[in-house]
């Protein structure tokens, strides 16, 4: 997943970099990879030995002579702590430093409640998962449904979200469990997620989230794209209609009003079909109702009409759908596909693919946990504290 740095090699974390691929290498193949002087590398590989960031592989290399030992990064050393909380549900999870997730659990939890309720909560959650784990927690990682100043950590305006408007959740959360907090945008968090543990190779990748809301996270060549504040991909609050529908944000006609979870369930309502909320609406899809299936199948139309800009905008290569929403399935994936395909460019979706999510409902506690990885296993933090 991570390239291998050759020359430019100036501490122990960009040693390190090199054997979290996963390949255990000697010292001799990591003098030749890096350029530096035996001494240098051993002195490194010394260092990350003590810290516990990597360990003597299992089997020494032999080339005839003496076996070589060879040094593979221990993606145990330390744990994570990752959160993906939704508008009125949670999933909680500690990772490894490789993602691979160790516990979690899931829970109803309205983000309405208000953020000392919620992450009240999310400690006590956190502290139990943690004494079933063991392990040195080095960061925690946190996605909310709303928007984030990527900066401070901080829900800014959040519409679904009342009492968190600038509500310093990374201290808050850090004060009580002792170590750093991240915090992003839900979908941005899937984005990352999906995009590491199911798609590394892609360059360039939209996530989109339809659930109660719709948003979408953007991968451009490899890296999340948040934009200058932190809110890049808000596609929910694009107006789509002229229509008098008044969206949760306060204003008239956005995207999400139109074809988020909460109106295709108040749709279905209106019908006389009973409905509160997205699961719901893919429980009556999944039950065969009609009615259902054709309201879900035309908000994939809505979001498929304002994707199509963004793919000849943006051109990415896939588009990942996920959400509780995308649950219903090729419904509302056959939706986006009509439009899409129909209103971009050929060269566009000449490879274009357009795929549910494999990760799931995992998606988010797997981002949360790989933005704190990557922060954590920067070569300049781990150079702080192989020094320190």
């Amino acid at each position: 997943m991570l390239s291998e740095p050759t020359g430019s090699v100036t501490g122990a974390g960009a040693l390190l970099s090199i054997l979290r691929d996963g390949q255990a290498r000697t010292r001799a193949e990591l003098v030749q990879l890096t350029g530096l002087a035996r001494s240098t590398v051993s002195q490194r590989l010394d260092a990350l030995l003590t810290h516990q960031w990597i360990v003597p592989a299992t089997d020494a290399i032999s080339s005839g002579g003496r076996p070589a030992t060879a040094f593979a990064f221990n993606q145990g050393a330390r744990v994570v702590a990752a959160a993906d909380l939704g508008a009125t549900h949670a999933r909680v999870a500690v990772t490894d430093l490789a993602s691979n997730v160790l516990v979690e659990r899931t829970a109803d939890l309205p983000i309405d409640r208000g953020p000392e309720v919620t992450l009240g909560w999310l400690v006590d959650t956190l502290r139990d998962l943690l004494a079933e784990t063991g392990g040195l927690l080095c960061g925690v990682g946190v996605g909310l449904p709303g928007p984030v100043e990527h900066i401070s950590g901080r829900p800014v305006n959040p519409p679904i979200m009342p009492g968190w408007d600038g509500f310093p959740v990374p201290e808050w959360l850090g004060s009580r469990l002792g170590a750093p907090v991240l915090v992003d945008n839900d979908v941005n968090i899937m984005a990352l997620g999906e995009h590491w543990a199911a798609r590394p190779e892609v360059e360039h990748l939209v996530f989109v989230k339809i659930g109660t809301g719709i948003g979408c996270g953007i991968i451009s060549e490899r890296r999340l794209h948040r934009g200058a504040q932190g809110a890049a991909g808000d596609i929910g609050h694009i107006r789509v209609t002229s229509a008098d529908v008044i969206c949760r944000c306060g204003n008239i006609g956005c995207l999400e009003a139109v074809a988020g979870g909460a109106s295709i369930a108040s749709q279905l309502r209106k019908a006389g079909i009973q409905a509160e909320n997205s699961r719901d609406v893919v429980g009556l899809v999944r039950a065969g109702n009609t009615q259902a299936v054709q309201f879900i199948r035309q908000a994939g139309r809505e979001i498929g009409d304002v994707l199509a800009s963004i793919v000849n905008f943006f051109n990415p290569s896939v588009i990942v759908i996920g959400g509780d929403i995308a649950e219903a399935g090729e419904h509302v994936l056959a939706g986006v596909r009509e439009v899409i395909y129909s209103r971009s460019l050929p060269l566009a979706t000449q490879h274009l693919s357009i795929r549910a999510t494999e990760l799931g409902d995992r998606a988010g506690v797997i981002g949360a946990a790989v933005m704190v990885i990557e922060a954590v296993l920067a070569p300049e933090a781990v150079d702080l504290t192989v020094s320190s």
